[in-house]
């Protein structure tokens, strides 16, 4: 079916909204009633067939439940199968937006819109409608996006789902999750589906970045600006500008740096060391951190300010060990990868190999499997992986020490170090690490097992 004889309902209490649409669609479909309260939805419905209902998220509703919009989804299905439902919701209910799809509605569109975008959109729900597919037509089942980034479990569908919705939008995006889950292949993912994506994108480990350095590596300087200054330098911002930057290990940096990073994202504006006036930036802002939201939430470690700044969307990448059988998945990839790289056949992963691998926790998630997977290819030396070929690191599979008085008293030293450590650096886990020796993970994994 086409646009142009479609009939479209509209329902959403913001009467702004419903005006907007209004004019966007008057010329371009056969009919368009809107509807200020979603009460007289089964009315409406009863009385009249409809090709397409925008349904908004929320409502200032009797209800109150904060999933109005499920509820009034479920109404349209129950009455009318056939119709196509595409959703109104706002940057911060992308996740219920997604559960949505799953509850029948063929696709969301997030406010402020994009006219063209959601033209589009309704475009494209007809032709599905018209195919006999009234729902979920934007689910389509994908193991990811590149090679890198790959997954055919729940908990990644749903990664892959907000990423391609999210991603032609500005949203300033929060990726959170362990070390080594893929923070920043979902990074270049968002770049690579936005409309910045001819631009440049410019990663920054900013939890690296030490006190001095962290200016002059993100706004720049002018020469004479320090001993060091022989000439200008551009900092990340402004390289970055007009395409994306990614903060990697946001959670790390200082209060002061915290305030430093704020203002720029509040003004849009970058001051170089030895300037006298600022430099206007335009970037999109993606950051990472393996620090959980209720660690962010600390204001004593966090400015609650800067993580409203940073996390307009939220994507969360699971740990391995709950992706389920994405461990085989990759665990094929790694080795058609390697096989490749180091000029060997592909090798068959026999069944008791895979359930070494499925059976193993991965502290260091993808990451670690990768590891795994490329020392099991250089070494095999047979047509096919067995369990012996796999070989856990111990470095992240170290076995629990027995409980012994003496080494109970060593844990109780290791304990106190590393609570004095991590104080005096205000829980700068990269900066911690260093003075300890051991890697992040190492003390990340010491933090919970010691649970600080």
């Amino acid at each position: 079916m086409q646009l142009k004889h479609a009939t479209i309902l509209v329902v959403d209490d913001d009467t702004d909204v419903l005006t907007a649409v209004r004019l966007l669609l008057r010329p371009q479909v056969k009919e368009i009633i809107t509807e200020k309260n979603p009460v007289h939805l089964p009315a409406l419905l009863k009385q009249k067939e409809f090709d397409v209902v925008l349904l908004d998220m929320n409502f200032k509703s009797a209800l109150n439940t904060g999933n109005e919009g499920l509820f009034w989804l479920k109404k349209v299905k129950e009455l009318r199968s056939e119709t196509a439902v595409v959703m109104i919701t706002a940057y911060g209910d992308i996740d219920l937006a997604i559960r949505s799809l799953k509850e029948g509605a063929f696709d969301f569109v997030v406010k402020p819109w994009k006219n063209e975008k959601l033209l589009t959109i309704l475009k494209d729900a007809l032709v599905n409608k018209s195919k006999g597919n009234s729902s979920a037509g934007s689910l389509e089942t994908a193991t990811g996006f590149d090679a890198g980034l790959l997954g055919e479990s729940e908990a990644m569908q749903d990664v892959f789902l907000k990423i391609k919705k999210v991603a032609p939008t500005d949203a300033n995006i929060l990726i959170l999750g362990e070390n080594g889950t893929g923070k920043e292949l979902v990074a270049k993912a968002v770049h690579h589906y936005s409309l910045r994506a001819s631009k440049p994108f410019v990663k920054v480990d900013v939890g690296a970045l030490t006190e001095t350095l962290f200016e002059s590596e993100l706004f720049g300087y002018k020469k004479g600006a320090f001993t060091d200054a022989r000439e200008d330098r551009q900092g990340r911002f402004e390289i970055a500008s007009g395409g994306t930057i990614f903060l990697d290990e946001i959670g790390n940096i200082s209060l002061h740096q915290q305030s430093k990073l704020l203002s720029v994202l509040q003004n849009r504006q970058v001051m170089p060391l030895g300037a006298n006036k600022p430099l206007n930036v335009d970037v999109r802002l993606l950051c990472a951190t393996n620090v959980p939201l209720t660690g962010l939430a600390n204001e004593s470690r966090f400015r609650k300010d800067l993580v409203y700044r940073i996390n307009t969307v939220e994507i969360i990448l699971p740990p391995l060990r709950s992706r389920g059988n994405d461990i085989p998945l990759l665990a094929k990839h790694f080795a058609k990868v390697y096989s490749e790289k180091y000029m060997k056949p592909i090798p068959e992963i026999s069944k008791q190999a895979l359930t070494k691998l499925m059976r193993y926790d991965f502290p260091g998630n993808v990451r670690e499997l990768q590891y795994i997977m490329e020392r099991a290819v250089i070494m095999a030396e047979g047509e096919a992986l067995g369990a012996d070929d796999i070989v856990f690191s111990p470095i992240e599979a170290a076995p629990v020490t027995p409980e012994k008085p003496q080494e109970t008293n060593l844990e109780e030293l290791e304990k106190s170090t590393i609570n004095h450590v991590l104080q005096k650096h205000s829980g700068n886990l990269t900066k911690a690490a260093k003075e300890l020796g051991i890697t992040r993970t190492a003390l990340y994994r010491r933090i919970g097992k010691y649970g600080f």
